[in-house]
């Protein structure tokens, strides 16, 4: 019988030290802290989501546009050098005096408000774009709210300009003297 108590000292022993050894091995298994190579594939990188960048910057060239249409742009003035100097040339000497005005400066007037009516065109379509784009992009994210805000001074400027255009054009608005 004594021997049988040491046998199952011994036994009761080893399964103990089994134990021991086991818990050690624990350490060498996958910390859940620590992702696994596997696992970045599924974790959303910082370069894969969208930053709103481009609308941003469409936002600021729509209000840009719109600015440029009420002001005037450089292509609008020369393309309005242009036609002056092209009713110059074309007005023969003996037209009366509201063929002249007309030939050299309404013609020019006009140019000029089609040139920005363009600009106004532009600055309201990517404003109008650039409000709408989530509509079309990745579900739950939410437009920057200055992206808002300048998108729709933008849209705001492009009407106005586009207005103001038509007045230009139609001679509404600061339309040529009378030759009487």
């Amino acid at each position: 019988m004594a021997t049988n108590a040491v046998d199952e000292t011994e036994a009761t022993k080893a399964t103990t030290d089994e134990k021991a050894v086991d818990t050690t091995e624990s350490d060498e298994a996958p910390r859940p802290d620590v992702p696994a190579a596997a696992d970045d594939a599924d974790v959303p990188a910082k370069e894969q989501s969208p930053s709103g960048v481009g609308q941003g910057a469409a936002a600021v060239v729509s209000a840009a546009l719109g600015v440029v249409s009420l002001t005037g742009s450089w292509i609008g003035t020369v393309a309005a050098a242009r036609q002056n100097l092209v009713g110059q040339l074309e007005t023969a000497q003996n037209a009366g005096v509201a063929q002249q005005i007309q030939a050299v400066y309404g013609d020019a007037w006009q140019t000029t408000a089609l040139w920005g009516g363009l600009f106004a065109l532009i600055a309201l379509v990517v404003g109008v774009v650039t409000l709408a784009r989530p509509a079309f992009g990745t579900p739950g994210r939410l437009q920057a709210p200055w992206i808002k805000s300048v998108a729709w001074a933008g849209v705001a400027l492009g009407v106005i300009g586009l207005f103001l255009a038509v007045l230009k054009y139609t001679g509404i608005l600061l339309g040529l003297p009378s030759a009487s």
